[in-house]
Order: C-alpha cells, then sequence, then structure tokens
C-alpha cells in the first residue's frame, strides 16, 4: 500500500491537488467523499499538519474548515500568526470514519494508512519547502518523526532543520477537554505552543 505511483511527475500544488482525487494508494478512497490536500501558500514559512480531514473537509473538499479549523484560526490570531501566510495540510488525504445513523463518526488512521499517504505529505514539503513544520497531534507527530514521539512530552521542542519539526496538540482535543476550565487551559497551552513556533521562525 503506497500513494507513490499515483503522484504526478511534475510536482507543484496545482498538480498534486489533481493528482490526489485519483489516489488509491489505500482502502479510505472507497468511502471518502473526495480527497482533501493541503491549502496556503506556496511561499509559507510555516506548515501545520494534522491527523486527517474531518467530515465537513470532506464535503468541502478544503483543510481545517470545521469546528478544529475555527479553533486553530481563533488560535493562530491570539499568537498573531497571521493565517493567509501558513499552510495547512494532513498526514492523511481521506477521511476514515464509522457510520452512525445519518452522521459519520472520526475514526483514527492505523499506521499502514498513515504511511501509504506520506508520499503526498512530503511532497507537499518539498514543494511549499517551509522553514518549521507543526504536527498537531499524535498521528502528524509520529508520521513526521517516527512512532516513539509523545506529543505529551515532547511538545515544543524543534528537531532537524530544513525544515525544522515541531509538535503541538490537535484543535480537536481542546474542543473534546471535559470543561470550560480544561478547554481554557488547554487553549493556552496550545497559543503558548504557536508564539513559540512564532518566535523561532523570526529568529
Amino acid at each position: 500500500m503506497s500513494a507513490e505511483p499515483y503522484l504526478p511527475k511534475r510536482k507543484t500544488l496545482n498538480t498534486l491537488n489533481q493528482a490526489v482525487q485519483d489516489c488509491k494508494g489505500c482502502s479510505l478512497w472507497q468511502h471518502a467523499t473526495q480527497a482533501v490536500l493541503g491549502e496556503g501558500t506556496t511561499k509559507a514559512q510555516l506548515m501545520f499538519v494534522g491527523e486527517q480531514p474531518g467530515d465537513q473537509e470532506d464535503q468541502q473538499g478544503r483543510p481545517f474548515v470545521g469546528p478544529a479549523g475555527r479553533l486553530l484560526d481563533k488560535a493562530l490570531e491570539e499568537a498573531g500568526i497571521d493565517r493567509q501566510a501558513v499552510y495547512v495540510t494532513n498526514a492523511v488525504k481521506h477521511f476514515k470514519f464509522t457510520p452512525q445513523g445519518k452522521r459519520r463518526i472520526h475514526k483514527k488512521p492505523n499506521a499502514e494508512e498513515v504511511r501509504a499517504c506520506h508520499p503526498w505529505l512530503e511532497a507537499e514539503i518539498a514543494v511549499v519547502k517551509p522553514k518549521i513544520v507543526a504536527a498537531m497531534g499524535a498521528t502528524a507527530a509520529q508520521a513526521l518523526l517516527g512512532p516513539k514521539f509523545k506529543v505529551t512530552k515532547d511538545r515544543g521542542t524543534f528537531v532537524g532543520s530544513d525544515p525544522m519539526i515541531t509538535a503541538t496538540v490537535h484543535p480537536s482535543s481542546i474542543l473534546r477537554a471535559p470543561d470550560e476550565d480544561a478547554r481554557h487551559e488547554q487553549m493556552t497551552a496550545f497559543v503558548d505552543d504557536l508564539r513559540l513556533i512564532a518566535k523561532r521562525l523570526a529568529s
């Protein structure tokens, strides 16, 4: 299982966006509405990588347009990062879900699916050439930094160069916090991570 054979020879965000729609590198394409590539400027110095498209992303064909995306927008604004100047994408390009009545409940992609989809992410990084890639959540962090990486322990550290990779929580984990106080606390920590990233970017 690999997306490699589906990648275009000439790689631009346009050619990748067209080619990803035909990807059958794993079985997730069978139930998703469409593939969802990243979005943003090719000049972005900062790239955010989440786990996978959600229900609204799958329907609209754009990343981070649902509740987690709105929370990310708010956090970026609080951290003083221009949303228009970053590139946002996901480790997996098709929505994996379990049907529950009329609703589609998010299901975590497995290691094989993340691995199969990785060539798309590598191609996006190669085209955009960001200075920093910020993984949001365990799936994205482990896709970029290996299975031993723990966001809880290693968030806020920077690994490597060209690009530097760092990790923070996924905005959806803040939405799942048990109460308002916990949400506020987690949001503050998330914004602090983003401010740290902005500071590193400026240095």
